[in-house]
């Protein structure tokens, strides 16, 4: 997307929710913010929508292999600390914080937004995310259609114990 994005975490990024999070050029959040790579809670794979080629470029590949692969949650402190969002604000405020910097943005160049956007994520790209996020797809894909873990990590849920998983 050409146009800058800002996203503005109120509450659980979990799963999906943290990929879109992490897919914003730019985050807030609020203090009852938290994010979580649900999928290895769900004896999947971590990796969906794009976040292993995105998280690990946004906060490092130390942190973000801790996050993706213990399943853990991460508080807005922290993720504010590990700048995983530019910032933590009072819940009344988050709309407010990004309303404004988006006026900031809009009264720049038009071609000048777009081209540093362009340029900021040129110069992450080891290869194109299109095709990262292509081999995640079929990860995802794969331990999904080979294995009963999702259906387990569902059921024990409902039964309220840990997964067993299968494979």
């Amino acid at each position: 997307m050409h146009q800058p994005v800002i996203a503005a975490v109120n509450g659980p990024a979990i799963g999906g929710g943290f990929c879109l999070a992490v897919a914003a050029d730019i985050r807030f959040a609020s203090p009852s913010a938290r994010f979580r790579a649900a999928g290895i809670n769900n004896g999947l794979t971590a990796s969906e929508l794009g976040i292993s080629y995105l998280l690990p470029r946004a906060i490092g590949s130390s942190r973000a292999f801790d996050i993706m692969l213990s399943g853990r949650d991460v508080d807005a402190d922290e993720a504010a600390r590990i700048g995983l969002v530019s910032e933590t604000v009072p819940a009344s405020d988050l709309l407010g914080t990004c309303f404004t910097l988006a006026e900031r943005i809009v009264g720049f160049s038009r071609v000048g937004v777009e081209a540093t956007k362009r340029l900021l994520w040129s110069s992450f790209e080891a290869g194109s995310l299109a095709a990262h996020m292509d081999h995640e797809g079929h990860a995802q894909l794969y331990v999904r259609l080979t294995t009963e873990n999702f259906e387990e990590a569902v059921r024990a849920r409902k039964e309220q114990r840990a997964p067993v998983y299968g494979d």
